[in-house]
């Protein structure tokens, strides 16, 4: 049985991804490393805890002791990199912990892998060949569009936030150990996630959370950034076509064709909510407020993800009217058992705490 470390793992894609993977691939031991910072929760794994081919560590990708003890222990044969630090508004009031994780872990865990893998640059040892090192990346490392083109692989890096900066710098290392030691590598550049298990700190869980709670829905700036939106379940099925098709050195972007703006997100979500759970007199986008723009803020990302549409065979299954319904009623359930329901009349009992 081969093993495969994903790394971040209890996050949201990572959850969704280690879930995916679990399920498809018994053939496998799934071993998941997760430091279990405020971005990871093993409530996102419940359903595949006690799977026979899947394992959980408690760890920091920064720690080379532990990663060469997992390498050895496990006998791990590849490696889905996705842990990291990813809220850009934290990379801007403290940059330092983005600089750790997504740099200094990433050349940890290439190192390790190298060291175990390779006899030299180049050379694989024996029952190592094939290995895989595919690293999870994102469209920020891009820079900002204007109002037309699309990021491909070709398109120039130029981040501009700490945040995109530190995974530009990764997909940097991740480039240099392919060059220059031949480790089978690959990279993935993916647009926005959304979907079930989301961080609540991200647009799409605050809209919903901040609506059922009857506060005021926080929109950056004008509300006309624009970004491309990509359902979770759809990147994770374009990271395992990555890791297994994907061709060595090579960069695949992975986007959802759903380019829509902050204002559209919100008001669409508030248009569900009018559906599936109504106020008594008024409409959830009463409570839109607009606050002053992040620092920075990137006016449109937007993906042309036709490499890996054309040479690999994927393709989204969700447009974005179909994952945002399933991303709203996921979201539904779980935060009406820590809101009062909208519903529930003055004076009347609130529900209790959904343990997911």
């Amino acid at each position: 049985m081969k093993s495969i470390l994903v790394t971040g793992g209890a996050g949201f894609i990572g959850s969704n991804l280690v879930e995916y993977l679990v399920q498809k691939y018994p053939e496998y031991q799934i071993v998941n490393i997760d430091l279990l910072t405020y971005a990871g929760d093993l409530k996102n794994l419940k359903s595949i805890e006690n799977a026979p081919n899947y394992t959980f560590i408690n760890g920091d990708i920064c720690d080379r002791n532990l990663i060469e003890r997992i390498f050895q222990h496990h006998y791990i044969h590849g490696v889905i990199h996705l842990a990291a630090e990813s809220h850009v508004d934290n990379s801007i009031a403290g940059p330092e912990v983005f600089i750790k994780t997504n740099i200094n872990g990433t050349f940890t865990l290439l190192d390790v892998a190298y060291k175990y893998w390779m006899e030299k640059p180049f050379v694989y040892k024996n029952g190592f060949e094939g290995n895989r090192f595919l690293h999870v990346s994102t469209d920020e490392v891009y820079g900002s569009l204007g109002e037309t083109g699309l990021f491909t692989e070709e398109t120039p890096y130029a981040p501009n936030s700490p945040y995109s900066a530190s995974k530009a710098s990764s997909d940097m290392l991740v480039r240099s150990y392919f060059h220059t030691y031949g480790m089978n590598t690959v990279i993935t550049n993916c647009s926005n996630n959304y979907g079930p298990k989301q961080h609540d700190e991200k647009l799409i869980p605050t809209v919903v959370r901040k609506a059922l709670a009857g506060e005021n829905i926080p929109v950056y700036g004008d509300g006309k950034n624009v970004r491309d939106w990509l359902y979770v379940l759809d990147h994770c099925k374009g990271i395992d076509l990555g890791y297994h098709k994907g061709n060595a050195g090579e960069v695949y972007n992975i986007g959802g064709k759903n380019e829509q703006n902050n204002n559209y997100i919100v008001h669409k979500i508030c248009e569900l909510l009018d559906g599936l759970a109504p106020l008594k007199d008024k409409m959830y986008q009463d409570q839109i407020s607009y606050v002053e723009d992040r620092a920075g803020h990137d006016f449109r990302y937007a993906i042309d993800a036709s490499k890996i549409e054309n040479e690999l065979g994927w393709e989204a299954d969700e447009n974005f009217d179909s994952g945002i319904l399933k991303t709203v009623q996921w979201y539904l359930e779980k935060y009406k058992m820590k809101i009062r329901s909208p519903l529930t009349p003055k004076g009347g009992t609130e529900r209790k705490e959904n343990s997911l």
